[in-house]
């Protein structure tokens, strides 16, 4: 998803949404996945691609990667010996038979050791069926056809496929890589008056997805023109991590009341118990805490969005955690 600046000019226009705007057209302009974009490279520069498995969460830059591998590895060529296909196309069992099959049937004059390349994306959403009828393809063409799947989960592509590619896997990018990538965009942009807590409200919200750091960005420049904490988070619609902090913070000196009472506030708000406990646990894990009590409250946490998962989210659950989380620190201040 993210890039350096040699790429900033590969789209213009005041309209164009700025994750596409400044979308990188080589893989050596890939921000974070070093190992990850590092293999691309190798097969961008020697050529013959096998067939790749890009897993890891959302934002991170897979589509990104197969897109720009793609275009480097064809050139000109790209737009007849590329079939790419998306999670909003139908790809059930028919398509993989028809349109998959004669993509890989047709004929297309490449220089040695380049292939047509058929890129499917959200691979992990395809039916089993369509996934069995293609591992035979897979077979049949592999002397004309790569395929690249991405998916966010590997394990849903079924064993017979994984076997056949290489998989490459991608982390969720660091906060640093992020902000020196919006540094590179703010500053193509010109026109974005910000203060450094604007920015890093963007990298707390966006949590090592680029895609939607820069939408956040480009979503508070447009409506307040003006990038600080507040806005952002007014924007991102989250619970203000300085108030799920006071919480805490009421919490570890013994006013339980005060803390149910900021817990009622976000909670009339109309947030909702997952963006709730998701805010709650980010701030709990960056505390500055006793490690014991630390590991506790992350274990309680964990259990009350395991139940809130299973369609518990009541107020009352989310009051039954800050209670147990009193009885640890009551229990370690004991000890």
């Amino acid at each position: 998803m993210a890039s350096s600046s040699s790429s900033l000019t590969s789209s213009s226009g005041p309209d164009i949404p700025w994750v596409e705007k400044y979308r990188p057209t080589k893989v050596a302009d890939i921000v974070g996945n070093e190992d990850a974009v590092v293999r691309l490279q190798v097969i961008a520069r020697d050529g013959n691609m096998p067939n790749l498995i890009l897993a890891g969460p959302p934002g991170t830059g897979k589509t990104t990667s197969v897109l720009a591998l793609a275009h480097e590895l064809l050139g000109p060529n790209y737009k007849e010996a590329v079939l790419e296909l998306n999670a909003s196309d139908d790809r059930g069992i028919d398509v993989v038979r028809n349109k998959i099959k004669m993509f890989a049937q047709k004929k297309v004059t490449l220089s040695a050791g380049r292939h047509k390349i058929i890129i499917l994306d959200e691979a992990d959403s395809m039916t089993s069926g369509a996934q069995q009828a293609l591992r035979r393809i897979m077979e049949i063409y592999s002397n004309s056809t790569r395929f690249a799947l991405a998916c966010n989960t590997s394990s849903k592509v079924i064993e017979p496929i994984q076997s056949r590619c290489a998989i490459v896997r991608f982390s969720r990018l660091t906060d640093q890589e992020i902000l020196s990538r919006l540094m590179v965009v703010v500053a193509a942009e010109k026109q974005v008056p910000y203060v450094p807590e604007g920015l890093d409200a963007i990298i707390f919200t966006a949590d090592g997805d680029m895609r939607q750091a820069l939408n956040n960005l480009q979503a508070t420049n447009s409506g307040f023109g003006f990038v600080n904490q507040e806005n952002v988070f007014k924007v991102c619609d989250q619970p203000h991590p300085l108030h799920v902090k006071s919480m805490i913070r009421n919490l570890l000196e013994g006013k339980f009341d005060d803390s149910c009472a900021g817990l009622k506030q976000l909670y009339d708000l109309g947030y909702s118990p997952t963006d709730i406990i998701t805010t709650l646990f980010r701030v709990i894990k960056n505390y500055d805490m006793a490690e014991y009590l630390k590991l506790e409250f992350m274990k309680e946490t964990g259990f009350a969005h395991m139940r809130i998962c299973d369609g518990v989210g009541s107020y009352l659950q989310l009051c039954g955690l800050l209670a147990k989380l009193a009885l640890v620190r009551d229990t370690a201040n004991a000890a």
